[in-house]
């Protein structure tokens, strides 16, 4: 689904733009984000480029404050590691960093993620239920429970944001309860962002809210391709779109070949 709301020389504004776009402002110059692989990778990049020069990014296997060239395709891809001033290892990023409480937030996507900001990144079920088993956690439940606070981006539909998460690989605040009173370090989920809107968290309930709409779509858009009930304020934003610079940077350097900036079907 594309954002039709400018057009620019290059085309029009699409809603994965608009989502990276989002996401990466909500960055701030120099915190330090432990960031995932794909769509994190690209809003921090973006982030970095414009107004957060001095954000420190951090790889789950030890890399620092890098400068990604060619769109890296995984953590094993040595472009990713380019101008980096650190390569250690997973114990310094998990250990020394997140549980250490010094990462300002953690930036992940996910499979699956529900009301509650509770995410599956382990298994799928399939609608004969059968299980398909994924990558699993990695770094994912460190950081969603040791950064001060939580971004999860991904795809808007109805599998995705379900009521409940199939498995919970990393937690955000278990059946709607505080993470204080659980004993939960981290500050726990602060925003979903999406290629439909950006959601917040209500700080009695913990339970997802929207908190801007992504122009060019209605209300209803959003809330038939969501699969739990959510809160829709009397007055409703809509996101901010793109700046020239930040599209240009987008299409130009950070990911030309739209390896993850590309529409969904």
């Amino acid at each position: 689904m594309a954002t039709e709301a400018r057009a620019i020389a290059e085309g029009p504004v699409t809603a994965s733009e608009v989502m990276v776009t989002a996401a990466a402002r909500e960055l701030k110059d120099g915190e330090t984000v432990v960031v995932g692989i794909g769509l994190p990778m690209i809003a921090c990049t973006l982030a970095k480029s414009t107004h957060a020069p001095d954000l420190t990014p951090l790889l789950e296997i030890g890399v620092a404050d890098m400068h990604a060239v060619d769109t890296p395709a995984g953590l094993a891809d040595p472009r990713i590691y380019y101008r980096a001033t650190c390569l250690s290892g997973f114990l310094d990023t998990l250990g020394m960093s997140l549980h250490r409480g010094v990462v300002d937030v953690g930036f992940l996507g996910g499979l699956e993620v529900d009301r509650f900001g509770n995410s599956n990144t382990s298994l799928i079920k399939g609608p004969d239920g059968q299980v398909r088993w994924m990558n699993g956690s990695a770094g994912a439940n460190d950081v969603a429970s040791h950064a001060k606070r939580l971004m999860i981006i991904l795809r808007h539909g109805k599998r995705k944001l379900p009521a409940a998460v199939s498995y919970l690989t990393s937690p955000g605040f278990p059946n709607g309860r505080s993470r204080q009173e659980l004993g939960m370090r981290g500050g726990g989920p602060y925003r979903i962002i999406t290629d439909m809107a950006v959601l917040g968290f209500n700080p009695l309930t913990h339970e997802a809210e929207m908190l801007s709409i992504h122009p060019g779509l209605k209300v209803q858009d959003v809330l038939d391709n969501t699969g739990f009930k959510l809160h829709v304020p009397q007055v409703l934003p809509t996101t901010d779109l793109p700046m020239d610079e930040e599209l240009r940077l987008l299409r130009e350097e950070i990911d030309p070949q739209r390896i993850f900036l590309k529409e969904k079907d």
